[in-house]
């Protein structure tokens, strides 16, 4: 209620997993609340707001309906540029994401994890750590259940929660205990006027607010996050990162002299030592994550056992450097999360050395990419490219000259050149750099045709 006894109005944009939490959230506080999705609202989603008695439309946005709101929370996914957006900002009505609404009525510890690669693994790990430790600890963001449902409906001490540069645009007071930046490479570049600049501020709102009381844990070498601490201020405590030690101060790193990774970091109580080969994910990618992950556990005084425990049996995510099987010595690896180009870097570092055994599926909505950052690593060790999309004039272009160049239009297409292509002692790595939107649903979408497409190879053996 405001001072005059009138309900407040919110107004949600989207019909997913975080508008109708939010709408549940505000429905629980007393307000008047309306959701608005242009599309089909999932069934599921549809049903919830029945059952809550929460009104909604979709397959349309009646503007007089929602430009009467107090203030909205939009959808992560909607872009600012999106007519309703523009609409309610030219009146000067506030625009908030789920996590900022739902971070006004919570005091839980908020562990917030963002970068263009390796959030989602190092999301789940920390949660994993959490609860291997016996914290009551939720998952929210892009993975997990909505922070506003949670908050409202089962809430929790601690939150581990994944956030996209699109959910961190709209958050303004919302503060994090332990902020991690995972890395910055060129990714979603549609989204902001192809200027890195403008990716780069969406990204570093994830220390907005933060005390002297909170954290930061970063990779300490990425280019763009050791420029911007330059030139940005910030209270919170510097954690850094990095494959070894060196001056000044690193938090986690890996002792050359018997492959050691230390973790230490500050006010910590003791230093937790864990041989590499422990660790449940291997790479240099999963190194990263391992260390990002604990140090947040450590952070905010997990037990060095859970710690230990959980980074030795952690059984890794979905779609991102999955193993599909072997076939007449081929194996097929399922890396469809990889939607930007750094990301697929790390799938091709994390490849046998030694000869040309990669046959790399690319292709999809290609975002503004610069596939000079792989080039090295397919000069080293791709045999082949199997290009996969609607279009693949910039993948054949790029790479033609390079390597063979394999052109598809479906996934059938694609899994039967590689097959063809590949022999025993092979890989054949689903790692697009692309967005999914031309052939698939999603990236999930994409994972599973392809994850299936090898059930049906192994079934034809």
């Amino acid at each position: 209620m405001d001072t005059a006894g009138k309900r407040k109005r919110l107004v949600v944009l989207g019909g997913g997993e975080s508008g109708v939490g939010a709408a549940i959230l505000a429905k629980d506080k007393g307000m008047d609340v309306f959701l608005s999705d242009s599309g089909t609202i999932p069934a599921h989603y549809r049903q919830t707001l029945i059952d809550e008695n929460i009104p909604f439309e979709e397959g349309r946005h009646t503007m007089d309906l929602i430009v009467n709101a107090d203030e909205v929370v939009k959808s992560p996914g909607i872009p600012p540029t999106a007519p309703p957006v523009r609409e309610v900002i030219a009146r000067h009505i506030p625009v908030i994401s789920e996590i900022e609404f739902a971070g006004r009525y919570t005091d839980s510890k908020m562990v917030c994890i963002t970068g263009s690669n390796g959030k989602t693994t190092t999301t789940l790990l920390t949660y994993h750590i959490f609860r291997k430790a016996g914290i009551d600890v939720g998952l929210a963001g892009n993975v997990g259940k909505s922070l506003a449902l949670q908050v409202s409906r089962d809430p929790h001490d601690v939150y581990v929660i994944e956030l996209s540069s699109f959910q961190l645009e709209n958050m303004y007071d919302f503060k994090a205990n332990v902020a991690v930046m995972m890395n910055i490479t060129p990714d979603h570049l549609d989204r902001y006027d192809y200027t890195m600049q403008n990716y780069i501020n969406a990204k570093f709102r994830i220390l907005n607010n933060m005390t002297d009381c909170d954290s930061f844990v970063f990779w300490k070498y990425d280019p763009i996050i050791a420029d911007q601490l330059k030139h940005l201020e910030t209270q919170a405590r510097l954690v850094p990162f990095a494959e070894h030690k060196e001056s000044p101060y690193t938090a986690a790193y890996v002792e050359e002299e018997d492959e050691t990774v230390i973790f230490s970091p500050p006010a910590a109580n003791s230093t937790l030592r864990m041989p590499r080969a422990d660790l449940a994910l291997h790479g240099l990618h999963n190194l990263y994550n391992s260390m990002a992950a604990a140090l947040s556990a450590s952070i905010l005084d997990v037990r060095k056992e859970a710690i230990r425990e959980a980074l030795a049996d952690f059984e890794g995510v979905e779609h991102r450097l999955e193993y599909c099987g072997t076939i007449n010595g081929v194996r097929y690896i399922n890396d469809s999360k990889a939607t930007n180009v750094n990301s697929c870097w790390y799938a091709l570092e994390s490849m046998p050395s030694g000869r040309k055994s990669v046959v790399l599926i690319l292709g999809g909505k290609d975002k503004g990419n610069d596939y000079s950052e792989i080039m090295p690593l397919v000069e080293k060790k791709v045999k082949a490219i199997v290009a996969m999309g609607k279009d693949n004039t910039k993948i054949i272009d790029y790479f033609g000259g390079t390597v063979a160049v394999t052109d598809t239009h479906s996934l059938a297409d694609a899994v039967a050149a590689c097959r063809s292509l590949a022999e025993s002692g092979d890989t054949v790595l689903l790692s697009p750099c692309c967005a999914s939107f031309d052939l698939f649903k999603s990236y999930e979408d994409r994972g599973e045709q392809f994850k299936n497409a090898v059930d049906r190879l192994k079934q034809a053996e």
